[in-house]
């Protein structure tokens, strides 16, 4: 059963933002947790729009499916565009129980994909959604058609911060990310034109602040460690590949690109010029173009 967001609407001032509001829906999906005697149900936050063949998109750390607001109207022409807020992430309700590990945010994905999408996909993962879907592709290959890597993590080694995240530490570290000039400042550097990281980018980026268990969840999530390098497996993944990468990328570089050209076996390359590390909200129609070319 789905339903609508309860939250109040930010004061979004662009009419993607609102539209992509509207189109959020959640659905209770119940999942199994190790160890524990019974399911737990959890409601999914996401997007589904358009028809065709379904195309799943991934955000990156402490966002939601808000970061495609600008892409998927141009999508949803061709295919089936779907967004989902992982486990931990997002509006999909926090779980004491189902901790945002990259094992069970796997886990949580893959129930969601059983229950709404349930055919091969091609996945898109941007930065930290990159790396769970070069996860979600080595564990359930079958279920995966083609895979996009946007400015993507996966290359990296687990980061130094997760060894910071104890009491009263952790908790002083998400309310410094919760202030709102600190979260202006991420969003400008992910900016190549930073007049993009606009008042409306700024509520956009922050609206799923207001969900019960925010902190709680992006502390369990860093505790966990995070996404490692998947450098070594990348091999396996011999399904078409297109990595999309902005060309003044401040986030996580540019030499990660040409190793993903490297070790993903059936992989292409598409550099964005004059583009940072969100090349789907900094040049949506370029980057929609060539997920156009790649997928038709």
């Amino acid at each position: 059963m789905t339903s609508s967001l309860t939250l109040p609407v930010p004061a979004f001032t662009e009419a993607t933002s609102w539209e992509c509001w509207r189109q959020m829906q959640q659905i209770s999906l119940t999942i199994p947790c190790p160890g524990y005697p019974s399911p737990i149900a959890l409601d999914t936050n996401y997007i589904d729009q358009g028809q065709g063949e379904p195309m799943l998109f991934l955000h990156g750390f402490d966002s939601s499916v808000l970061e495609f607001r600008r892409l998927l109207p141009l999508i949803n022409k061709d295919f089936r565009a779907i967004a989902v807020d992982l486990l931990g992430f997002g509006f999909t309700t926090r779980s004491k129980i189902l901790s945002p590990t990259p094992a069970n945010i796997k886990i949580h994905l893959d129930y969601f994909w059983q229950t709404i999408i349930q055919e091969p996909i091609t996945l898109v993962g941007v930065s930290m959604g990159g790396a769970v879907a070069l996860d979600f592709c080595l564990s359930f290959p079958e279920r995966v058609k083609k895979l996009v890597l946007i400015d993507s993590a996966g290359l990296a080694k687990q980061p130094f911060a997760s060894r910071l995240m104890f009491p009263p530490l952790d908790r002083w570290l998400t309310n410094f990310l919760a202030s709102p000039k600190v979260r202006q400042s991420i969003g400008q550097a992910a900016y190549y034109n930073r007049s993009l990281a606009s008042e409306d980018a700024r509520r956009c980026a922050e609206a799923h602040l207001a969900c019960a268990g925010w902190s709680e969840g992006l502390i369990a999530f860093s505790k966990s460690g995070g996404y490692g390098s998947f450098a070594e497996r990348l091999g396996q993944i011999t399904l078409p590949s297109l990595i999309i990468w902005g060309k003044q990328d401040k986030i996580l570089g540019v030499k990660a690109p040409d190793q993903f050209r490297r070790l993903l076996p059936q992989s292409q390359l598409i550099w964005l010029d004059a583009c940072g590390h969100v090349p789907h909200l900094e040049q949506p129609e370029a980057t929609a173009a060539a997920l156009r070319q790649f997928c038709l």
